[in-house]
C-alpha cells in the first residue's frame, strides 16, 4: 500500500484517538510521513522493535494490539488448552512499556485468554522463567533491549520459556496479516479482565521460586565469608529493570561490599546517564568503573535495561586501572568457574555439556574438552541454546553445565530459557571472589585462563 494512502486512513479511521491523530497531522517532513507509513511495523521470529510514535511503521498502542491479535488467534488455533494456560506478560523501564503490558493483557482477555501480568518492571529471565513455572502457552515481554531511548519493542516466547520458535512465530505473522481494520481488534477493560477472572497477576510465588533457583546456582557458598572484609563489587542496572532482581540475588548469596552507582540506580525511560543502555558500549560502564576506583573494588558489572546481558569490567593489579571485558572472555570467565567448582565438587557429570553460538571464542571449546566436557555450536541467538537444552532433557544425552553467546548473553541454571544476566552478575561476582581468595585479580585469573588454554583474540 502506498504510503499516503496508510497514511490517510490513518488520520481516517475511527478507531484511531484523536491525540494520535493530532501528532500525524502535525507533521510536515515528508520523509517522515513516509517512513512511519511504507510498511507495517515488521514482525519477525522474536517479535518486533521500532521507536515510539504514531504511525504504521511505529511501536504504539495500535501496532500492539494488531500483534497481540495474532498472538490471540494463533493460541485459539492451538485450541482451549492453549487459551486456559495463557500468557505470561512483563515489561521493562522503558517508555511506554507498562502502558504497551497493559494493552496485549487487554487484547487477550478480550478473546478469553487467561492473562498472567506482573504488577512492576521485571527482566527477559523472568518472565521466561514464570512462563515455566505458570505452565503458560506462551509470554509476552515489552521491551527493546538495549536499544536507545527512543525505541520499544515486543517479544514473543513459547511455552518452553525460550523465544518462540520459527514455525509458530510465522503462524502469528500470518495471523496478524489477516488483520484488515483496528476495528477488528476486541479489547476489555482491564477492570472488567479482572473481575472475570481472565487477568491476574503473576504470583509472588513465582519470583520467590526464581530466586530460591538462581541461590542455588552459587558453587562455593564459602567464598563469600572468606573474602568478607576486603571484597567489594561495584553494580550499576543503567536505569533499567535489573536493580531489584540482581541485588536480591547478592542479598540472598550474601556477597560482600556491593555498591550501586547512585545516579543510575533507579529506572528511567530517557537513560538520561548514557548514551546508549548497553553494557556492550565501553561509555555505559565509565560511571561504574569511577566508583570501582574510588572504593577499591575487585569488579564492576551493568545489565541492560531488561536484564538480558551483562557487560564486566576488572581491575588490573599492576596500577589499579580497569579493563573492560569481552563478551567472550566473561563468558570464558564463567565457564572456568563452573567447570573448576563442580569438579572440585564432584558434581561434573560424565555426560556434561556446554553450548555456544558460532560466533563465539572456540577458547570455549577448549576450556570444556580439557574437562571431558562436550561443546557444542549452535546458530547466533540464545533460542538455539535454549533449543538444544530442551533435546537434552527429552533424550538424555547430555546435562547441560552452561551456555553463552560473545553479545553479553549468558545462562548457567536452564530453569530460564534466555539469556539471564541477574545469574550472570552473581556468578561472576563468586568467580572474582575467588580469586581474591587465592590473592588474585580477577584480571591475573583471565590471564591464567589464556596460560593454560592459549591466547585467543577477536573483533566484532
Amino acid at each position: 500500500m502506498d504510503y499516503k494512502v496508510s497514511y490517510q486512513n490513518w488520520l481516517n479511521d475511527d478507531n484511531i484517538d484523536d491525540a494520535t491523530k493530532e501528532e500525524l497531522r502535525a507533521l510536515t517532513d515528508e520523509k517522515e510521513i513516509e517512513d512511519r507509513f511504507y510498511q507495517p511495523l515488521a514482525f519477525g521470529t522474536a517479535g518486533m522493535r521500532g521507536v515510539i510514535a504514531a504511525g504504521e511503521n511505529r511501536m504504539n498502542i495500535y501496532t500492539v494490539r494488531r500483534a497481540t491479535a495474532g498472538v490471540a488467534r494463533f493460541l485459539m488455533d492451538e485450541g482451549e488448552d492453549a487459551m486456559k494456560k495463557g500468557v505470561a506478560i512483563a515489561y521493562d523501564s522503558r517508555h511506554m512499556s507498562k502502558e504497551f503490558a497493559e494493552e496485549v493483557a487487554s487484547v487477550l482477555s478480550a478473546y478469553s485468554i487467561q492473562t498472567y501480568l506482573y504488577h512492576d518492571i521485571r527482566p527477559v529471565p523472568m518472565i521466561s522463567f514464570a512462563i515455566r513455572q505458570l505452565g503458560c502457552a506462551a509470554g509476552i515481554m515489552i521491551t527493546a533491549s538495549h536499544n536507545p531511548k527512543q525505541y520499544n519493542g515486543y517479544k514473543v516466547y513459547g511455552s518452553h520459556g525460550g523465544q518462540m520458535e520459527p514455525q509458530d512465530s510465522d503462524k502469528v505473522i500470518d495471523a496478524i496479516s489477516h488483520i484488515k481494520s483496528f476495528g477488528d481488534i476486541k479489547t476489555m477493560e482491564l477492570k472488567a479482565a479482572r473481575e472475570s477472572g481472565l487477568l491476574s497477576a503473576v504470583p509472588q510465588e513465582v519470583d520467590e521460586a526464581y530466586f530460591k533457583l538462581v541461590n542455588g546456582l552459587v558453587l562455593r557458598p564459602e567464598i563469600f565469608d572468606q573474602v568478607r572484609e576486603d571484597f567489594k563489587v561495584v553494580y550499576t542496572p543503567l536505569h533499567g529493570s535489573g536493580r531489584m532482581p540482581v541485588l536480591r540475588a547478592f542479598e540472598d548469596a550474601g556477597v560482600p561490599g556491593v555498591q550501586v552507582v547512585k545516579e543510575q540506580e533507579m529506572p528511567d525511560g530517557d537513560f538520561c546517564t548514557v548514551k546508549v543502555p548497553n553494557p556492550e558500549e565501553p561509555d555505559a560502564l565509565c560511571a561504574a568503573i569511577d566508583l570501582a576506583k574510588a572504593c577499591g573494588a575487585d569488579i564492576c558489572m551493568g545489565t541492560d535495561p531488561d536484564c538480558d546481558r551483562m557487560g564486566a569490567a576488572i581491575r588490573c593489579q599492576s596500577d589499579g586501572s580497569f579493563m573492560i571485558l569481552t563478551g567472550n572472555q566473561i563468558g570464558c570467565i564463567l565457564l572456568d568457574y563452573i567447570l573448576n567448582a563442580r569438579k572440585e565438587k564432584g558434581t561434573l557429570p560424565k555426560n556434561g555439556a556446554i553450548i555456544k553460538t558460532i560466533v563465539s571464542t572456540e577458547l570455549a571449546t577448549a576450556m570444556a574438552e580439557s574437562y571431558d566436557v562436550t561443546a557444542f555450536n549452535v546458530l547466533t541467538g540464545f533460542k538455539y541454546i535454549a533449543g538444544l537444552i530442551g533435546e537434552f532433557e527429552k533424550d538424555h544425552s547430555h546435562e547441560y553445565l552452561f551456555g553463552f553467546e560473545e553479545s553479553f548473553g549468558y545462562m548457567a541454571g536452564p530453569f530460564v530459557r534466555d539469556k539471564d544476566a541477574v545469574q550472570a552478575c552473581l556468578l561472576m561476582a563468586e568467580a572474582a571472589a575467588w580469586y581474591k581468595a587465592q590473592g588474585l585479580t580477577p584480571y591475573e585469573g583471565l590471564l591464567r585462563i589464556y596460560k593454560q588454554y592459549g591466547y585467543y583474540l577477536e573483533r566484532t
